[in-house]
């Protein structure tokens, strides 16, 4: 006989959703009640970036993904090293690596 476990939750993840969507800066904004997660592609030459993604979270939950991630980088550098974060500041580099534009 199979044991049934009433806290399995089955998860569907379209076709669509599952190519993801590509993101390389992330703006977080909060309320007392709520987290913003604004996920945005920047793109190099391009003035305007467009938000591609926007998850509303609980402060439990921010929390909870806070954690989720913390451990689950832990476990990467484990295994692949130290995860080295671009510019001076630990900011993300808008320069792409590439040459400065000159008019």
């Amino acid at each position: 006989m199979e044991e049934q476990n009433d806290n399995q939750l089955n998860i569907e993840l379209s076709e669509e959703m599952a190519e993801g969507t590509y993101a390389n800066l992330a703006v977080i904004t909060h309320s007392n009640s709520e987290f913003v997660l604004d996920f945005i592609r920047v793109m190099p030459g391009v003035p305007k970036a467009k938000v591609k993604s926007r998850v509303l979270l609980t402060p439990d939950h921010a929390k909870r993904l806070m954690n989720a991630l913390a451990e689950n980088i832990a476990k990467y550098e484990m295994v692949n090293g130290k995860i080295k974060v671009g510019g001076e500041d630990g900011g993300m580099p808008f320069n792409f690596g590439g040459p400065t534009a000159q008019a």
